[in-house]
């Protein structure tokens, strides 16, 4: 695999499909702006202080506009970045060329195979002869997989002077990683232990990623803290409830031009993504059923208005699937058994069926409400770097940060806040500044 990184005429690295699309990536990058007032707002209250000045931050993320405004959003507040797609498919081609050309180095194109993923990967890690990341901001944990793999090679090959052995597993992909540490033991025996001791932290996206961080944590080997982004209010409740509910109907629509009134839709699991796609489901037309194992999540579909029963009850009269829940869910039974021109289709598990090649992703806003808890907790784990406050451990996003990522929304919605008086505040037992709900108040 011959790639090589190139540089724009500022001397900044990238590697993307075509920087000629950048003057399209710009446009899409404006419009998409406006639909994100927590980033911009972001930019408004922080960014004349640069908080992120000499702070290096690796992103693996999918490479899309939105991303382009997270990413411009962390360069505006002082901070240098590089930056990888999380997913071999959904790179938007002039968005990472308008970020090349502009404002961060990025690796990534649509379409890479698995050799070409990591290698962009590594690049994204790769800060040179003066070291670094100082943060990462995850999606699904392959960037702090890679530094994990490594630092533990190094490790062993201090000791005994053993290389890792690319053909000591059967997956494909590990190989990869195996011998991408492998040649680089060869060059730097230190490189993922310095990055390992240089780091303040990551702050992780996705579902998958946040398991890998508590097994991680649950073992004893994760290095550096982490902030579970995954899990705040703003994040999990706005991005998987509300934008699964306004972008499903109308991605099926445009990936099948079909009519889903009528039809009878499954939906895999019934928790916040869940939720999300059967009401989408419901609001376009459709009769939903919804699968469950958890008896509290069932008895919520069934209040909501949904049938609950099992795949095989429904998989032979259903008319679109999704699933939203584990992996191993639609086998090759279940497929002989459904209808010509069924549609399978998933979200939140992207390991199990694959990323839809060209569908669409969340509405700028919803992306909004999830970067901006990306970015109040890359800036809390730089604030604190110094403090100990952050220990090697998996944490959630302080209420009152949580509070503070709603907040830089409002204005734009024309929202206005009333404002507790003190003798208010004392009643309930809360600062009159907030937080107002306790940490264990569920949303």
């Amino acid at each position: 695999m011959a790639l090589q990184v190139e540089k724009t005429t500022s001397g900044r690295e990238y590697k993307v499909k075509d920087l000629s699309q950048a003057d399209f990536g710009r446009l899409e990058i404006e419009l998409a702006e406006v639909e994100m007032p927590g980033l911009m707002a972001c930019r408004a209250e922080f960014g004349p202080s640069q908080p992120f000045k000499g702070a290096k931050i690796t992103g693996s993320l999918h490479m899309t506009i939105q991303t382009a405004v997270l990413i411009e959003t962390l360069t505006t507040l002082g901070a240098e970045v590089r930056w990888c797609s999380c997913n071999i498919f959904s790179t938007q081609d002039h968005a990472a060329a308008a970020i090349a050309r502009d404002s961060a180095s990025v690796f990534a194109w649509k379409g890479e195979n698995l050799q070409e993923y990591w290698w962009c990967t590594e690049r994204a890690l790769d800060w040179g002869p003066g070291g670094g990341p100082d943060l990462i901001v995850d999606d699904g944990g392959d960037a702090t997989l890679l530094i994990h793999e490594g630092v533990k090679a190094e490790e062993e090959y201090e000791k005994s002077g053993k290389l890792p052995d690319p053909s000591s597993t059967d997956n494909a992909e590990f190989q990869i990683v195996l011998t991408i540490i492998r040649d680089g033991l060869k060059v730097d025996p230190k490189k993922y232990t310095k990055m390992k001791e240089r780091l303040v932290g990551v702050s992780e996206e996705s579902t998958t990623g946040v398991k890998r961080l508590y097994q991680m944590q649950a073992n004893g080997t994760l290095l550096f803290p982490a902030i579970n982004v995954n899990d705040s209010v703003t994040k999990s409740k706005f991005d998987n409830l509300y934008g699964c509910r306004h972008s499903l109907p109308d991605g099926l629509m445009r990936a099948t031009d079909v009519m889903i009134a009528g039809k009878v839709g499954v939906v895999c699991g019934y928790g916040d993504v869940g939720k999300g796609c059967a009401a989408a489901l419901k609001q376009a037309g459709a009769r939903v059923i919804v699968t469950e194992i958890d008896p509290i999540c069932a008895l919520q579909a069934l209040m909501e208005g949904f049938q609950v029963l099992t795949l095989e009850d429904v998989v032979s009269e259903a008319d679109i699937f999704v699933n939203t829940s584990n992996k191993d869910i639609f086998m090759d039974d279940h497929k002989r058994n459904m209808k010509s021109k069924a549609i399978v289709c998933n979200i939140g598990h992207f390991n199990d069926l694959g990323y839809s090649p060209g569908g669409p992703g969340q509405p700028s806003f919803v992306m909004s409400c999830s970067f901006t808890n990306q970015v109040i907790a890359q800036l809390e784990l730089w604030k604190e770097r110094t403090t100990g406050k952050y220990e090697k451990t998996v944490y959630v996003l302080p209420r009152h940060l949580e509070e503070k990522a709603a907040a830089l929304h409002l204005g734009k919605l024309g929202a206005k806040l009333t404002k507790l008086k003190k003798e208010q505040a004392d009643y309930i037992g809360v600062p009159v500044e907030g937080p107002y709900k306790p940490p264990h108040y569920r949303y």
